[in-house]
């Protein structure tokens, strides 16, 4: 079957994302191409930057993005973070105790929570401004204060957070990879995803489609750990959903 350049591209980028590495001789079958014509594919999808030739094949490449401040991250896919806050907010039930990560879409769940009795837990300052205008009973951990995210972190916050469990938390994250799984630019604000989500009977990581195939500085665990909410997106999520249990927003 004769193939366009940029069907066999598209074939080329989808299989990358599913295995890593693809091998010429692989596409060659895989395509009816000839190895000139792979070879070509290769040259051009790496001079785009969409990927690394290696010895018999090609490698995916991950891009290690710079975290943006609350204010940058508040006006992006507002939309799409908005669907994905109402859908986790629907989650808690009455009397739990749950971890509210800093974000601006762990943020947006707080309109849309409406349980009684319960307690929240959070390392956002303005999380915590929010929850207490509502009336819910509140705890933010003690620390320091990082400008840019407005996110308490920090040893002593740290060492807070492993004192108390809790019957869900909800986590923002920078990056989701099916390999590298949940990760995030900042060491220490990873530091407290991970305990969070470790001290919780069930973890729920927010994410929408811009933070798909993305990989950042430090892990906080793998999706197999935890449940993904997501908006409803056109990426092909196959390898996600056979590690673990992925909601959509808006379908």
């Amino acid at each position: 079957m004769y193939m366009l350049t940029e069907e066999r591209h598209t074939f080329i980028l989808n299989e990358l994302k599913q295995a890593n590495i693809v091998k010429t001789q692989d596409l060659m079958n895989a395509l009816n191409s000839s190895e000139s014509t792979i070879r070509r594919d290769l040259q051009h999808l790496e001079e785009a930057g969409e990927l690394t030739r290696i010895h018999g094949g090609a490698k995916r490449i991950y891009q290690l993005d710079s975290e943006q401040s609350i204010q940058e991250k508040s006006i992006k896919n507002n939309q799409e973070k908005i669907a994905i806050a109402k859908l986790a907010a629907s989650f808690i039930e009455d009397n739990d105790v749950i971890y509210l990560d800093a974000g601006t879409t762990t943020l947006a769940m707080i309109e849309f929570i409406n349980k009684w009795n319960i307690t929240v837990v959070t390392n956002g300052i303005v999380h915590a401004s929010l929850l207490t205008d509502k009336e819910i009973n509140t705890i933010l951990i003690g620390g320091k204060v990082k400008p840019s995210t407005k996110a308490i972190v920090g040893t002593p916050s740290q060492n807070e957070l492993q004192k108390y469990q809790f019957n869900k938390s909800f986590l923002g994250m920078n990056g989701i990879d099916a390999t590298f799984g949940c990760t995030t630019p900042d060491p220490e604000e990873a530091a407290l995803k991970t305990i969070a989500h470790q001290h919780s009977a069930t973890a729920y990581v927010l994410a929408d489609y811009t933070k798909w195939d993305k990989v950042h500085f430090v892990n906080v665990c793998g999706i197999e750990e935890v449940t993904l909410i997501t908006d409803s997106c056109h990426e092909d999520l196959r390898p996600y959903k056979a590690k673990t249990t992925i909601w959509e927003a808006n379908q």
